[in-house]
């Protein structure tokens, strides 16, 4: 094992300062994150199965409640995609995913339900301008965007809303921010969530406190010494941040709201915001 290589990757690293490995693409990772998503008894990967239904009721009542063109972005296995084709909605959903797009349309078709998914990075997606009544991410995907992909994104969604349709996204709030400071870990397995095989991961965090940034970082050490090393920049809002990153499209009656999902800890209840923007008529 390179243990320089290690001593050097447990200094905090300059801001955006990427990893080696890409945890999306990873195909035992991948197998690994559907099975997360699927557990209904942990608020990891996806929410608790009573808390989506009742986000998807908060997120329709917010919308109209009229028949809607949606477009579901980081859509994992169709957990929401599915509850809002069941009450009669078009539904595109969009993940970077395989694994979760390919269970998620057996799961369509098992329910003889008409979703449309598609398996991309929603980066580099393309679809008809002026489309869609209502964009919708959520468990807070936009806080794990780099700033450039941040912006391109919500340009992207801007443009395919039809006017005066509305975005729906949460983010993890700046409200207690050292808190959410993770402390060093380490886990040593015969197979587990970062491989198959046997494995170390060495798991740590580094808070940008000015920038509103923590690093959350693994590193995954196999028996043939290779280390790999994943980093994850989560950003943290106000609703003043909300309201600059939305300034560079035109959005109107933007409202924020902290009391969507049910109070547990530091990354749920108060601590996570949900934002409704509609874009101008």
């Amino acid at each position: 094992m390179k243990l320089n290589k290690l001593l050097a990757n447990t200094q905090k690293p300059n801001l955006y300062e990427p990893g080696t490995a890409v945890m999306w693409t990873d195909e035992h990772i991948s197998k690994q994150l559907l099975q997360v998503h699927l557990n209904e008894n942990v608020d990891l990967a996806s929410r608790k199965p009573e808390t989506i239904k009742k986000t998807v009721d908060w997120i329709l009542e917010k919308s109209g409640g009229k028949k809607l063109n949606i477009l579901d972005l980081g859509c994992g296995p169709g957990l929401y995609s599915t509850m809002l084709a069941e009450k009669g909605h078009k539904v595109t959903g969009v993940d970077f995913s395989k694994n979760s797009i390919d269970y998620a349309k057996k799961k369509a078709k098992e329910d003889g339900l008409e979703i449309n998914y598609i398996q991309a990075n929603y980066l580099e997606l393309e679809l008809p301008v002026q489309s869609f009544d209502l964009v919708l991410l959520i468990y807070t995907d936009l806080g794990v965007l780099l700033p450039e992909d941040r912006t391109k994104l919500l340009g992207f969604i801007h443009g395919v809303l039809k006017p005066g349709g509305t975005f729906i996204f949460d983010i993890l709030n700046d409200k207690e921010l050292p808190k959410k400071v993770a402390p060093k870990n380490w886990e040593v397995a015969e197979s587990g969530f970062w491989r198959p095989e046997p494995y170390l991961a060495l798991s740590e965090s580094f808070l940008y406190e000015k920038e509103k940034v923590i690093l959350y970082q693994h590193q995954v050490v196999t028996e043939d010494k290779k280390v790999e090393v994943y980093r994850f920049w989560t950003h943290f809002f106000g609703h003043t941040d909300l309201k600059k990153l939305l300034a560079e499209n035109e959005w109107e009656d933007i409202e924020f709201y902290e009391d969507v999902l049910p109070r547990g800890d530091l990354f749920s209840g108060e601590f996570v915001t949900f934002t409704v923007a509609h874009k101008k008529k």
